[in-house]
């Protein structure tokens, strides 16, 4: 494949950039929102050029049996307010990249941007993410192309969470 595909949100925010970068640098915050549906454990966040993000989600089974979701973003580029890319991993026990244990031909490793844009009134914030697979094989990116049309839902059901937690924080 010679094309790589594209995943590209934007979203609206209700409020202030300063409010919005808080609900994506403040790990407490972004442990209620990232992953929703699910528990997120953040084992290291370190948001800075060359930080780094430990990332966990517990499913829990209709058995009672837990299964874990291990990630670790590497930032590549962060400017305060603005912007944040990084290197979101799939990872082994160790936070070595693995194959992701739930979709084995999902890409390893993808590449991510997350911009933040402030309207002129200063009452609302456009946030635009998008993310590319890495070094991928063809495997990969039909896999990910493939996810693509239902990737939205997670992010969406995450973003109203956002939602919530901007309300708290403008009270």
């Amino acid at each position: 494949m010679s094309d790589l595909p594209i995943y590209k949100l934007e979203r609206v925010f209700n409020a202030p950039k300063v409010l919005v970068w808080k609900a994506w640098s403040d790990p407490d915050l972004l442990a209620r929102w990232y992953g929703p549906g699910v528990e997120t454990v953040i084992h290291e966040f370190d948001l800075k050029e060359g930080g780094v993000w430990k990332n966990e989600m517990r499913f829990s089974g209709k058995d009672g049996s837990t299964m874990s979701d291990l990630s670790k973003m590497s930032f590549v580029e962060v400017i305060k307010g603005e912007k944040i890319v990084w290197h979101h991993a799939s990872v082994d026990q160790d936070w070595n990249v693995a194959a992701n244990q739930m979709m084995p031909d999902w890409p390893r490793l993808l590449l991510t941007t997350v911009t933040f844009v402030e309207a002129d009134d200063g009452a609302s914030t456009n946030v635009t993410l998008t993310q590319i697979p890495m070094d991928a094989s063809d495997k990969e990116i039909a896999c990910f192309a493939s996810m693509m049309a239902g990737m939205s839902n997670g992010w969406g059901s995450g973003y109203k969470i956002i939602d919530d937690i901007l309300s708290e924080l403008q009270v």
